[in-house]
């Protein structure tokens, strides 16, 4: 986790901008962690013909997380060379990292598929997630810290942090050296076509791709363009940007034991359908958001929180329906399937999407006391989708879910009731003890006699 932060981060954002990148630029990068997508149907397909998945799997993950460093340390040490140059190979390198995350992404699910035991799954997820959203906010913490005084050296910084990241990202990997994993259970498929349309085929899985392929259009249509918005609109520090990724980890963190337990109780789907409900929300205030770096701060923050709660909830559900509906032959597959289609409809977006604000950046339409441009149209647009999908998550098929509102509910109960004690017992400590002063007895029981 502390690797994809680092490489995924608003800081990325603001290294493509010191050398020149437009919102093409940041459209294209925001589309490449979904459009590589379909290396993972590459890495099912050669799953079902390796006994054992780790050895592939660690070689991918090795030669990925050195990818960013020649680009790093070249725009670095040799300043004279054009900034478009790195830009472009800064780019390529990216297809080039993405393509290896993804490849092995379902080699890593399928092997945890066969190994984690189906009972109590989505509170492991839960559990892990937590755990992951922590070390997210430690990483956003210490770019914060880094970038405190400013950017001015850009090109020093990201150097630093991606050799951190390579650091902590190959150590991540040697951790899973001792894990144990079951042999592949193949395939009884003729070729890659059967065994890419085993997925199709099953009722279940088809209704929910066919809800992620949605949700893909409806989310890359504006999330690639926050950081940039928020730097570039809005005019904040980089440091602020990271310190609000960095509270927003926080607040997935907070949530996702709960969350992860709340879809072992009532599904999946449940879960699901209550996030993409509120989903809608963050990109309402991003729209609303002053032009005030310090003020926007402080409104943002709460909003952040949240959606990265939403965020952590679609994705523990995620993950519990593709491991549990998944079956042990062709599981890699399944999971590509699940993913991949989606992610690559979902970078298509992205990029038409960078290509929208590019043209629209004259875009200046005074409304009241804001002004609409570009990326308020590309918020708007990915606001109305996102209320779209609401109907559509009804669709995914998972028996074993139940509806949302009580889900809904107890959630909102369980975290009131953690607070309401969490402030009584601040107030308890606060309040001063009483020295030298007896209770006043009750007054005993009157009773009268019937006249």
């Amino acid at each position: 986790m502390a690797y994809t932060q680092m490489t995924t981060s608003a800081v990325v954002i603001q290294f493509a901008r010191s050398l020149g990148a437009t919102g093409l630029h940041i459209g294209i990068l925001g589309a490449l962690p979904t459009g590589m997508l379909f290396m993972q149907f590459v890495a099912a397909y050669v799953a079902n013909r390796v006994q054992y998945r780790r050895p592939l799997w660690a070689a991918a993950c090795y030669a990925q997380r050195v990818c960013y460093l020649p680009i790093a340390l070249g725009a670095w040490y040799f300043p004279s060379v054009s900034p478009l140059v790195w830009l472009w190979a800064f780019l390529a390198v990216t297809v080039v990292e993405q393509g290896l995350a993804h490849f092995s992404t379902p080699l890593w699910m399928s092997w945890m598929g066969d190994y984690l035991p189906h009972q109590g799954l989505n509170q492991y997820w839960g559990t892990r997630h937590r755990w992951q959203q922590f070390t997210a906010a430690a990483c956003m913490l210490g770019c914060t810290l880094f970038f405190w005084n400013g950017a001015s050296q850009m090109r020093a910084g990201f150097a630093v942090i991606m050799s951190v990241a390579a650091i902590l990202g190959i150590a991540d990997i040697m951790l899973f050296r001792k894990v144990d994993e079951p042999p592949v259970t193949p395939s009884k498929a003729i070729g890659l076509w059967e065994s890419f349309l085993a997925p199709m085929q099953n009722p279940s899985f088809r209704s929910y791709i066919g809800f992620m392929t949605y949700w893909h259009v409806a989310s890359m249509v504006g999330a690639p363009f926050i950081s940039l918005y928020l730097l570039e609109y809005v005019g904040m520090q980089l440091w602020q940007v990271l310190a609000l990724w960095t509270v927003a980890w926080v607040g997935g963190a907070v949530f996702s034991q709960l969350l992860g337990r709340s879809a072992e109780l009532h599904g999946n789907k449940a879960v699901l359908q209550i996030c993409v409900m509120l989903k809608p929300i963050n990109m309402f205030c991003l729209i609303l958001a002053p032009r005030d770096a310090t003020l926007a701060f402080w409104t943002l923050l709460p909003m952040f929180m949240l959606d990265a709660a939403l965020n952590a909830g679609i994705l523990i559900a995620n993950n519990g329906f593709l491991l549990k509906n998944s079956p042990t032959e062709n599981r890699t597959m399944f999971i590509a399937s699940g993913t991949a289609i989606a992610g690559i409809v979902g970078g298509v977006t992205a990029i038409i999407s960078g290509y929208a604000l590019t043209q629209m950046e004259g875009l200046s339409i005074p409304f009241g006391q804001s002004t609409i441009t570009g990326y308020h149209v590309l918020f708007a647009l990915s606001m109305l989708l996102r209320f779209g999908a609401v109907p559509m998550v009804r669709r995914i098929q998972e028996p074993s879910s139940h509806p949302p509102m009580p889900v809904f509910s107890e959630q909102v109960v369980v975290v009131t009731v953690f607070w309401f004690r969490r402030i009584e017992g601040q107030i308890r400590s606060l309040r001063p003890a009483r020295t030298g002063r007896k209770r006043r007895p009750l007054p005993e029981k009157v009773t009268h006699s019937a006249h």
